[in-house]
């Protein structure tokens, strides 16, 4: 069963994601691993952290890439070591998963979708298990608390792998989305600090407006609106005697320009630049 107050103290740590929280906590508190499938930028790391911290477990973070090699996550041994020593279980340096293994962590793998294939078959071996075989070492158990999360955008389909019907029988799977506008106001302003209630609003909603706008692909997440609220701050000394309703757009638009052309994609069939989407989405927004 989740103890009510310590949920509660873990949802003081994150802002919205109530229902994902839940989700999440009776998953990994039933010893389960879990699979959260949705866009960057939507808090799914911030949530994992606020659980391992509550839990006093290691959060151990692994970048899903093509060098994510079977041997890179498990670990290896010291190649000068073992010229002196030979083989050893002294001489083993432990690798990510190992490390949340012994530790009683959360293994957690960003873009899983993007590992090799036999990095994820000894990735489902050790969850299927909870100890791997290591070569010239021995047998590693995992402790209880060690849970296996893993993240992937089905959006982005660039050097992206399919995810085989047997992986997905291996996880529990949540769907997580935006949050909704207030949220993310919340988030800019506690991530930057801003008291400017009306640049913060400015900054989501022209954020916002990049996720549905026709000729793009991918908008972008609300760290595309921390940055573009940062920024404008730090122009607002710069324009002391302009038009102060004026100077405001600019500052949004130059921020904009600055902070989401390279969080958006164009469609391939579109034939203007980001920066021409951007100019578009701050005019509609302000006239």
């Amino acid at each position: 069963m989740i103890d009510q107050a310590r949920r509660d103290a873990i949802a003081a740590k994150v802002v919205g994601r109530s229902r994902e929280l839940d989700l999440v906590l009776a998953a990994v508190s039933a010893g389960r691993d879990i699979l959260l499938e949705g866009p960057p930028g939507t808090g799914k790391s911030t949530l994992l952290r606020a659980i391992t911290a509550n839990w006093g477990v290691p959060f151990v973070l692994v970048e899903g890439n093509a060098e994510l090699t079977a041997a890179r996550l498990v670990g290896h041994h010291n190649p000068a070591r073992v010229l002196k020593e030979d083989y050893s279980a002294d001489n083993f340096v432990a690798g990510p998963l190992l490390e949340a293994m012994q530790g009683g962590g959360f293994l957690y793998i960003e873009e899983f979708n993007r590992a090799p294939e036999d990095t994820v078959n000894v990735l489902l071996a050790a969850m299927a298990e909870r100890q791997i075989a290591v070569p010239r070492v021995g047998l590693i158990t995992a402790k209880d608390t060690f849970r296996v999360v893993a993240s992937m955008n089905p959006y982005d389909s660039v050097g992206t792998a399919r995810i085989s019907d047997s992986v997905y029988d291996r996880w529990c799977r949540l769907a997580v989305g935006y949050q909704d506008a207030a949220e993310e106001e919340a988030i800019v302003a506690t991530r930057t600090g801003c008291t400017d209630a009306r640049l913060v609003a400015d900054a989501v909603a022209i954020t916002r407006a990049t996720r549905g706008h026709k000729e793009l692909r991918r908008g972008s997440s609300v760290r595309g609106a921390i940055d573009l609220t940062a920024i404008a701050s730090e122009l607002t000394g710069l324009a002391a005697g302009a038009d102060a309703e004026e100077a405001h757009r600019n500052r949004v638009l130059d921020a904009g320009l600055l902070a989401l052309s390279a969080r958006i994609s164009l469609d391939e069939a579109s034939d203007r630049t980001p920066e021409d989407v951007i100019r578009d989405i701050w005019e509609r927004h302000f006239f």
